[in-house]
């Protein structure tokens, strides 16, 4: 930190007085050189751990390294889910949602806060009038009056980054603030996307046991018909009578989850339970290859990754101000008066009175708070920073879980494919057959539920396959775009 003194060494240092100025300014001099460390900004720790976030899906010791402009975190949210009708409703909760709102708000009320530590560079103004009436009972009797108009302005002056360091503190506050808003955001998307997917997939799945229920009905029948021709035992009959009822119970319970999950979407949409329109689960458009990024990519665009960085940046700027309060505090105090109280005398018109005041003051004993306040706000930067590093293992975490999903319920899906086709002519040839005795009829039974299962863990499969992609893009940071 330089300090231009020439004007003050110019002056002759012959006198006591003079001599003392000199020794004053020499040690305010010596105190403003070693505190240029307050006026230091934040910078992200060299030590940090940002390397080998995400494995490789390929190798169990490689990590994955793409070109992070291409991060699928990066698209806009409109981008990812296109259906129209999850669009608009993805719009409803944004714009509903108590939880957003109130974001919002504690956005606001960091903005004022930073508003106010800004204004403390400011001199504080005040103005207090005064008016006096007095009457002595003497033989001449007489009536004085007097005013006075004061105007004072008390500044602090921010030699040592007091200010400086509490004003960059609330800086951090309210971006920390607003990371919070963008996850809130974030997590609504999301959240919708997912129930929507939820809503189709249970239809999908109701849509198949409906089939399966036609289907168990008229191997019932067939049983029947069966029995009368004397072809079959009524154990047969019972056993398919007892398979149709099951399926219509997974039917009823399909529809009931089917209820639950539109009362989750109203309550997410901040409106009273109603029936959710939606689209086909088939006829979705998700996006199929990814690009996730690593290290800088997740610290730019997770909310709660952005936001951990600036506690520890607030933690950093708490720690300046606290160290900042061994050094002195300057004062100036200006005041303007007019009045016509001069003393023991009254004057009118009155006249104007000015003076300037100018205080230092170093703390010498203060029953050892400030030291404490200091090793107090050490430690909880170092919190601050076990936090922020945590919360970056647990995002690169998230990103490789949802990578690792995303591919397994793809693997799953393709397999799923396959049973079905199976299983679909295992059905007819074992009903060709046990009309023809080849076959019993638990094996008509057995390939019925096989079928079933087996189709419903498709959709099952490819609705995991979906519900991958929406945490994956959660956990790149997307969805405030």
């Amino acid at each position: 930190m330089k300090i231009k003194m020439n004007k003050i060494l110019k002056k002759k240092a012959s006198t006591p007085l003079h001599i003392g100025r000199s020794l004053g300014v020499g040690l305010l001099l010596s105190l403003m050189l070693t505190s240029c460390g307050l006026y230091n900004k934040y910078e992200r720790p060299e030590d940090l751990n940002t390397k080998g976030l995400i494995r490789d899906l390929q190798s169990d010791g490689d990590t994955l390294a793409v070109n992070t402009d291409e991060n699928f975190g990066n698209l806009p949210w409109r981008e990812v889910f296109t259906d129209p009708q999850l669009q608009g409703l993805i719009e409803t909760a944004l714009e509903n949602n108590v939880d957003l709102r109130n974001a919002a708000l504690n956005v606001k009320m960091m903005e004022t806060a930073l508003t106010c530590a800004k204004l403390a560079f400011l001199p504080s103004v005040a103005f207090a009038p005064q008016g006096t009436i007095s009457q002595v009972q003497m033989d001449g009797a007489s009536v004085s009056k007097t005013y006075q108009l004061p105007v004072s302005a008390t500044w602090n002056i921010d030699l040592f980054g007091n200010l400086l360091s509490q004003k960059r503190s609330a800086q951090m506050k309210l971006l920390a603030t607003k990371d919070y808003q963008v996850a809130v955001q974030t997590q609504i998307i999301c959240g919708v996307a997912n129930l929507y997917y939820t809503l189709m997939m249970l239809d999908e799945q109701l849509a198949i046991v409906t089939d399966m229920e036609g289907l168990t009905k008229d191997t019932w029948d067939m049983m029947q018909l069966q029995m009368q021709l004397g072809r079959a035992r009524s154990t047969s009959v019972q056993t398919a009578e007892a398979n149709y009822y099951s399926v219509q119970a997974k039917k009823a319970d399909l529809k009931r989850q089917i209820r639950e999950m539109e009362n989750s979407m109203s309550l997410l949409l901040n409106e009273a339970g109603h029936q959710i329109a939606r689209g086909k689960f088939y006829n979705q458009s998700l996006p199929t290859t990814f690009a996730a990024g690593v290290g800088i990519q997740l610290l730019s665009n997770r909310p709660d990754v952005h936001a951990a960085e600036m506690s520890l940046a607030q933690c950093f700027y708490d720690t300046e101000t606290a160290r900042s309060r061994f050094y002195p505090n300057l004062n100036v105090t200006g005041t303007a008066m007019f009045t016509n109280s001069l003393g023991t005398a009254v004057v009118n018109p009155g006249k104007w009175i000015l003076s300037a005041i100018g205080s230092l003051t170093q703390p010498i004993f203060q029953h050892g708070q400030i030291v404490a306040g200091l090793k107090v706000a050490k430690a909880q930067q170092e919190q601050a920073l076990n936090t922020f590093q945590n919360t970056i293992l647990k995002a690169g975490n998230e990103v490789s879980n949802a990578l690792l999903a995303y591919n397994t319920c793809d693997e799953k899906s393709k397999l799923d494919e396959k049973q079905v086709k199976i299983y679909e002519q295992n059905v007819e040839d074992t009903k060709l057959l046990y009309t023809s005795k080849g076959s019993s009829y638990l094996e008509v039974i057995q390939a019925q539920n096989g079928l079933l299962n087996a189709r419903i863990s498709k959709v099952t499969d490819d609705f995991n396959k979906m519900q991958a992609v929406v945490n994956l893009y959660q956990a790149l940071g997307g969805g405030s775009k």
